[in-house]
């Protein structure tokens, strides 16, 4: 009984076609960075505060400067905080006669304690006039800031929506026509994001982003980790996830040279347009189409993929079909996920991951834009602290196997962010280097549960399972954002402290999942359940177990109806 790993290997295993396939896929990682990511750069808030109707008449009359202008207008600030109020202002007519140039300091703050301040009426002054972000465009800030956590949250939340059910649209009709349709839609909805006129409408178009971008990426990745034989995948995974590191690393170059976020929204966007020619340079997962009883497309693609490669497979009068599963084609439904003790155990180790991935991920990431500085020089750093993260994953996994290192991100995540919470704020230096040690952590951590997750499923369930537990990272997205900014009101370590729990337990629970280091890629539950009994297939290479015969002509028939 020839298998599906035997099939890959004689059209030419990972041959030109499948790398041209998988840079492909990798150029679709790279930019899905700049729409999770790219959120820090549209909605950058400038320092900024109340409009006062006659000071800048004033100001340019007495020749004032912008220091003595705050001084004679604002109120103090909060200690630790801005030295001027950003959200109220002296309630004084500056329009009055009686303000003169001669007499300033009568409506300064640190003469006039008892003048009683009011919020900002008339709008806000944004001190770099020469960013636009949506935050000054729609004026998210004071009452109106928790409407930038609500912006970046909805589109987790998409993430969350639609990942599953893209998941399941991708087992269901396959991963290259989920990839497709999703790609399709996040152009049409980012395309008008860029001219939205109102805060409601873009918050609408994000959140259809979200809905249906992340489900078509990891339909992407399936289709790669499917297309490829098991001494391939793991580097295929690592590669696939540097591109998205580098993508992190290039967004704030884009950002720099283009200031206005509408302008920066429209090049997150295009690329996707571009991806749609993907209909003519990918393949659909012969993998899927054995699955789905599809035996005679599946051959053409593979036939395909040989005469790319330069190998020899052209069986003129063959077809593959499954062994041992001639009833109907199996559709995955959520119960499968956890109907057994296995699956289940699995499931739930999974989701309790992909959730604390994002929010470590996200809450380190967003965490810069509290510490100040040049944020694209900041944002710069962090991506590249993920190379080196590809590079450990790349050389101990096939050594290690996949649990310790999936384990030890978690852990080195978890441990270095509790340590950085009770590390004074005047070694400022030590708390960013063990901030960083912690990026580094949860990156290795993410880079190992996006394909030990694929690994952990079989293949009529992958998509579906991958997309069910990759949801959860969304709902940790969604709360990110909340703990990063309103938690930090109350101390500025909490957020910290709530990192390091989350990846210490993260970590600890993946040391109960089993190694899959050199197993097969299941097909059956049963094969999960048993575990000898996987790793019996896997010793005989037992990848996808097919059967090559004659194509008859009722066979002929079956397959063209």
């Amino acid at each position: 009984m020839a298998t599906f790993d035997d099939i890959l290997v004689e059209v030419g295993g990972f041959g030109p076609y499948q790398r041209r396939v998988f840079l492909l896929i990798y150029l679709t990682s790279a930019i899905f960075s700049w729409l999770y990511l790219g959120f820090v750069f549209l909605a950058v808030t400038p320092d900024h505060w109340c409009r006062s109707p006659g000071v800048s008449t004033l100001r340019d009359k007495c020749n004032w400067s912008l220091e003595q202008e705050k001084n004679f207008t604002l109120p103090a600030g909060r200690a630790g905080s801005s030295p001027y109020s950003q959200c109220e202002r002296f309630d004084i007519d500056w329009n009055s006669s009686s303000v003169s140039c001669e007499n300033p300091l009568l409506f300064s703050w640190n003469h006039s304690r008892d003048l009683p301040p009011t919020r900002c009426r008339d709008g806000w002054v944004f001190e770099n006039g020469s960013i636009s972000s949506i935050v000054t465009e729609f004026e998210l800030v004071c009452s109106d800031a928790w409407k930038v956590d609500l912006t970046q949250a909805c589109l987790n939340l998409g993430f969350m929506v639609g990942t599953i059910a893209m998941g399941y649209a991708a087992d269901m009709f396959g991963r290259r026509s989920c990839f497709l349709f999703a790609t399709f839609v996040t152009s049409v909805a980012g395309l008008p994001l860029a001219f939205a006129t109102s805060y409601p409408c873009f918050l609408i178009l994000r959140t259809l982003q979200g809905l249906f971008s992340r489900g078509g990426w990891i339909a992407a990745q399936v289709l790669m980790m499917e297309l490829v034989v098991s001494e391939q995948r793991r580097r295929a995974g690592i590669l696939n996830q540097m591109c998205f590191s580098l993508g992190v690393m290039l967004l704030p170059a884009v950002a720099y040279w283009l200031p206005s976020w509408r302008d920066l929204q429209l090049v997150i966007t295009a690329p996707n347009l571009l991806f749609l020619t993907y209909y003519w340079l990918i393949p659909e997962s012969p993998r899927w189409m054995i699955s789905r009883r599809k035996e005679a497309e599946a051959v053409r693609i593979l036939r395909r993929v040989a005469a790319r490669n330069g190998a020899h497979w052209s069986p003129t009068a063959q077809t593959v079909t499954m062994a041992e599963r001639d009833g109907e084609v199996t559709r995955p439904t959520l119960l499968d996920l956890v109907r057994t003790p296995r699956m289940r155990k699995h499931t739930l180790i999974l989701m309790i991951n992909w959730f604390a991935c994002a929010l470590v991920y996200q809450g380190l990431v967003m965490r810069l834009g509290t510490l100040g500085g040049n944020i694209y020089l900041n944002f710069f750093i962090s991506g590249a602290a993920e190379i080196p993260a590809s590079i450990i994953v790349l050389l101990v996994i096939e050594r290690i196997g996949r649990r310790l290192p999936f384990a030890a991100g978690g852990i080195v995540s978890g441990a270095s962010c509790l340590i950085a919470a009770f590390i004074p704020e005047n070694l400022g230096w030590l708390k960013t280097v063990v901030t960083s040690l912690g990026r580094l952590g949860i990156t290795i951590t993410m880079e190992m549960v996006c394909f030990v997750n694929t690994e952990l499923y079989p293949t009529y369930l992958r998509s579906f399972g991958v997309s069910v537990c990759a949801s959860l990272s969304d709902l940790g997205g969604i709360l990110c954002p909340f703990l990063v900014f309103r938690l930090a009101a109350l101390s500025v370590q909490m957020p910290l402290v709530v990192f390091g729990v989350i990846g210490l337990v993260s970590g600890v629970l993946v040391l109960f999942l089993p190694e899959t280091k050199g197993l097969t890629l299941p097909d059956t539950i049963e094969e999960i359940e048993d575990i000898s009994r996987w790793k019996r297939n896997s010793s005989r290479t037992t990848y996808q177990k097919v059967v090559l015969h004659s194509l008859t002509p009722t066979h002929n028939a079956r397959n063209n109806a």
